[in-house]
């Protein structure tokens, strides 16, 4: 099955589910579904950041800080952000990530889902998979910070990173 055809919960305003779609077709009529954020972090604190495949549907070649994905139908958002912590980092056994916070996300053009930001601790080596990430490395948060005003952003991980950057600061 292609990433096109992975089944979704489409959700109201209210993130209540309304309806089922094949992912393509969500993106295509922009009918707002659920998302997982997960920020992975190395031993050192290091944050894992990575340049998304050009073949991705949404976003493609555009850096990232977080790793995640979609919420399947009928699947957790839990279970989503473990799934995709694991596929997209390549390892197995990585502990249950840790909810921070949910918002939803909408941008200027009507795309808009239920995002749900996770943290993680990966002492695991690594193996990306080569058909999500183009190329990846553990930065210290503040060439993260110095870095992105360089590199183009996918716009949604921007809001959540910003998002939890601001919760991080409150909290001081």
């Amino acid at each position: 099955m292609s990433a096109a055809d992975e089944l979704l919960d489409i959700v109201d305003e209210n993130d209540k589910v309304i309806g089922q779609s094949p992912r393509g077709e969500a993106y295509a009529r922009r009918l707002r579904h659920r998302c997982v954020f997960i920020e992975a972090r190395d031993p050192e604190g290091r944050i894992f950041v990575h340049r998304r495949t050009p073949t991705k549907l949404v976003f493609p070649s555009m850096y990232d800080m977080f790793v995640g994905g979609v919420v399947g139908a009928g699947e957790t958002y839990d279970d989503a952000a473990l799934r995709e912590a694991e596929e997209e980092l390549g390892v197995s056994g990585l502990p249950r990530p840790e909810l921070l916070f949910k918002f939803r996300y909408d941008d200027a053009v009507g795309r808009s889902w239920w995002s749900s930001v996770y943290q993680v601790r990966c002492e695991l080596p690594v193996d990306p998979q080569a058909e999500e990430v183009a190329w990846h490395d553990f930065l210290p948060e503040d060439e993260l910070e110095r870095r992105l005003p360089d590199w183009e952003w996918v716009p949604d991980g921007l809001a959540a990173y910003r998002r939890l950057t601001e919760q991080r600061r409150a909290a001081r």
